[in-house]
């Protein structure tokens, strides 16, 4: 391989790994995950209403979840997300469900839905934006 073509092979691979970190030294979440279904907070909002048996689940850490939080949302940390957790709220596998953190810097919510995944759930929704972007878009939060 000439040095030019391995130099240039070299600078891909280096932005692509770079494009996997964000401000602050937060990982960026990718644009989407395998085995859900990505929605805006618009279509947050169209599923609680056509789906009523959907089952919002906050993934994010206590402290966060006492800050505000999505209306009718679960406080299940990714942490504390496995098989009896999931059971307790979503008892059937197909139980849509649907996962939030922070954002798009927060990466709980990715970790949560593909342990939902793992376990056998088969509708499985994720909101990227999370509650960055449900307050940038005027939506309110429950602040207990």
């Amino acid at each position: 391989m000439n040095a030019i073509l391995r130099n240039a092979l070299l600078l891909l691979t280096a932005g692509l790994l770079a494009s996997n970190v964000a401000v602050a030294g937060k990982e960026i979440v990718p644009e989407f995950v395998d085995g859900t279904v990505r929605v805006s907070a618009e279509e947050v909002i169209g599923l609680v209403e056509e789906l009523p048996n959907l089952v919002i689940i906050d993934s994010r850490k206590s402290s966060d979840h006492r800050k505000g939080f999505i209306e009718g949302s679960v406080a299940m940390p990714n942490t504390e997300t496995d098989a009896k957790s999931l059971r307790k709220h979503a008892s059937s596998k197909s139980t849509p469900l649907l996962f939030y953190c922070n954002g798009i810097r927060c990466g709980r919510s990715v970790k949560a839905a593909k342990i939902a995944m793992a376990n056998g759930y088969k509708k499985i929704y994720w909101f990227r934006g999370g509650v960055e972007e449900w307050e940038a878009k005027g939506l309110p939060l429950v602040r207990p």
